[in-house]
């Protein structure tokens, strides 16, 4: 199926007298007929659903649904995209370990990596966009477990030239986990430019209506992962099961379920998972009028004298339109718009202050339009150097394009600009 009807009719498939519509099973077990049938789901070689810390029906269909989009052989959902950026960092890498990551990724996750993961004994290396090869190379080294960047990053909007950091990472070893929020795979489907492992924020666009907190992580099957202790020698937690042996293809997001799941209980409840199922069915169509919405957005900003700068790939004059071009559909560069406006953080605040139909709002990636100062905000927890870094200025807004007519949302810009 493409895309579009995977979104509609992907994951669940309705039999003979079955509901059309995904049914919620909201239950925590289920029951066997034999003590034999469920040791063997303990066992792993099995497969049926045990307990839903682990595993539901109605997670499990959202989950064939978003892997199906992404072209991943399986997905793993989780209680929120910070919990899935963790996991996908965790299942291969430990204490005494390093990792290389970017420095515009969003504000909590750089938290997360820097400061979280630090305490745990795993250090992130921060490189920059600019940085040529052969500076991440160096700090590549035997304990390096892999590379973690975003296709858009959050706010900042700079686009990742996936195939040159996929091919990067492979030549040392390890693999590319992208996270994918924003562009989605109707946008961007990663793996096709030589990523490994896919995450998301599912909050963001997939649900559209901030209704649900919730995360994926989509495993490419692609990677091999035989130099990995974890996954390619045996687990005693299972009585010797070997990842790569039993799973083959599936050795890495079978562990994520299994073994991290199972013991940090990032868990999704099964109507969340179907609250998502709602917004993935409408978001092909949801993604199109947010990046038409949003072109038209930093157009008309880049026509006013009260606007310093505007960063939009899909701007012919931004500095990623040839990096959109190639990796985004059709150039659509999804519905968030970074700019500044004169006066600073003061003009910033003013601005946000007067808006009407736009809501200040600590979220992104909502069918309603809403805004927000990350400096202030979620931002707030770095330092100077790291929101220079992640290019994040005292008077940066980011506008996240909703789908309402165009004209109300230019009314209310230009009436806000007013004020500043």
């Amino acid at each position: 199926m493409e895309k579009e009807t995977i979104c509609v009719q992907g994951g669940y498939e309705s039999k003979n007298g079955e509901p059309r519509v995904l049914p919620i099973y909201q239950s925590t077990t289920y029951s066997y007929d034999s003590s034999e049938e469920l040791a063997k789901l303990f066992d792993l070689s099995k497969d049926g659903h045990m307990y839903s810390r682990i595993s539901n029906p109605t997670v499990a269909a959202v989950e064939k649904k978003v892997a199906a989009l992404e072209g991943g052989v399986g997905a793993m959902m989780t209680s929120s995209g910070q919990a899935a950026s963790l996991i996908s960092v965790l299942n291969i890498t430990s204490s005494g370990d390093n990792f290389i990551c970017f420095s515009n990724l969003y504000g909590g996750t750089t938290n997360l990596f820097a400061v979280t993961l630090k305490k745990l004994g795993i250090e992130a290396r921060f490189v920059s966009l600019e940085d040529s090869d052969e500076d991440i190379e160096k700090l590549i080294d035997e304990k390096t477990t892999l590379i973690f960047a975003e296709t858009i990053s959050n706010p900042s909007l700079e686009v990742l030239d996936i195939e040159r950091y996929a091919k990067l990472a492979h030549k040392n070893g390890i693999p590319l986990i992208v996270d994918n929020t924003f562009a989605t795979p109707m946008l961007c489907r990663p793996f096709e430019w030589g990523a490994d492992i896919v995450v998301h924020s599912t909050s963001k666009y997939m649900d559209g209506h901030a209704e649900v907190v919730g995360g994926m992580i989509v495993d490419s099957g692609k990677f091999d992962w035989s130099k990995y202790k974890g996954l390619s020698e045996p687990d005693e937690s299972y009585h010797g099961v070997t990842y790569t042996k039993d799973f083959k293809e599936l050795a890495y997001i079978t562990k994520a379920r299994v073994q991290l799941m199972r013991d940090l209980g990032s868990t999704p409840s099964p109507f969340s998972a179907f609250l998502l199922n709602n917004g993935l069915e409408t978001l092909h169509l949801r993604m199109l009028r947010h990046s038409e919405n949003a072109l038209a957005v930093a157009k008309h900003l880049k026509e006013s004298k009260k606007v310093s700068w505007v960063n939009y790939p899909g701007l012919e004059d931004d500095k990623y339109h040839v990096l959109a071009n190639k990796y985004l559909d059709n150039g659509l560069s999804s519905g968030v718009v970074s700019f500044g406006t004169i006066n600073g953080k003061e003009g910033a605040t003013r601005f946000m202050d007067s808006l009407k139909l736009a809501k200040i709002c600590v979220h992104v990636a909502d069918l309603r339009t809403c805004v927000l100062h990350p400096a202030s905000t979620t931002h707030r927890q770095l330092t100077d150097e790291q929101l220079e870094s992640a290019g994040v200025k005292p008077e940066f807004i980011r506008f996240s394009t909703g789908i309402e007519n165009i004209n109300d949302i230019l009314s209310d810009i230009d009436q806000a600009l007013e004020k500043v």
